[in-house]
């Protein structure tokens, strides 16, 4: 009686690579399809390795810096002889680092799929709709209660819009808005001044539960964070200079929900 292989981890991540055969890569399909969450993850995996494919990619044919290749390196300790043998062996150590630098610098310009760029992403959005006067929002606030049903099912997740009133922030209305990591749900508040505040949640594939975090984009700021799955960013004017107390009351809000 043929009995059927557990799925590794070892599996998965030759599934990421794209390195298992016919048949136990539709195994591993089979299984993912059944274990959502491992499917996530692993779909976070494949978006991460890709990406640094592509930052990588353009530097791949380009040459080594002469001051790192062997021959430069092996020519330097033929002409310093015998004395020279401990130069050389710190010469082949700054080659390796030489070499860690330059790739390691090209990995940190491969694009984000976490909180780094959950805020950034937030910050977008702001931009294009909490500065639009005519519409900033796709369903206003009188159809709050239809609107969290709709962003929560296309979201797959249970999302609230917080409700900052006390903090001076009126609801205005929110929609269903896209990103290069899947659909977010963008809701709008407006304060004292006509000055406008979004909350931003989306499903995190990766860094799914994260601590709060502030960041300048310009003269915009932004605190965001992740909690079981689901990721918030709170975008507003810096100079409101009420960012984080408001981030904390929405971040109490939905952990409460």
């Amino acid at each position: 009686m043929k009995t059927e292989r557990p799925i590794s981890e070892d599996d998965l991540q030759a599934f990421i690579d794209g390195a298992l055969d016919e048949a136990r890569r539709a195994e591993v399909q089979t299984y993912l399809d059944a274990h959502p969450e491992t499917a996530a993850r692993i779909a976070g995996y494949r978006a991460q390795a890709e990406a640094l494919r592509t930052a990588l990619r353009p530097f791949a044919d380009q040459p080594l810096p002469p001051g790192l290749g062997v021959r430069t390196l092996v020519a330097r300790r033929r002409a310093r002889g015998a004395r020279g043998r401990t130069a050389a062996a710190a010469a082949v150590v700054l080659c390796v680092g030489g070499l860690a630098g330059w790739f390691g610098h090209v990995a940190t310009v491969a694009p984000a799929h976490g909180v780094q760029a959950l805020a950034q992403e937030a910050v977008d959005n702001y931009e294009v709709y909490a500065a639009d006067a005519r519409r900033p929002v796709e369903m206003a606030a009188d159809q709050r209660a239809i609107l969290v049903r709709w962003v929560s099912e296309r979201l797959g997740a249970s999302v609230e819009a917080p409700d900052l009133a006390a903090a001076g922030y009126r609801f205005l209305g929110g929609r269903l808005v896209t990103t290069p990591n899947g659909p977010a749900a963008l809701f709008v508040y407006e304060g004292e001044g006509a000055d406008r505040l979004t909350v931003m949640v989306r499903p995190m594939a990766v860094d799914r539960n994260r601590p709060m975090s502030e960041r300048s984009f310009g003269d915009l700021g932004g605190v965001t964070w992740s909690s079981d799955g689901l990721g918030f960013s709170v975008v507003a004017p810096r100079a409101s200079g009420r960012l984080t107390p408001l981030a904390n009351e929405a971040r109490r809000q939905s952990t409460a929900a």
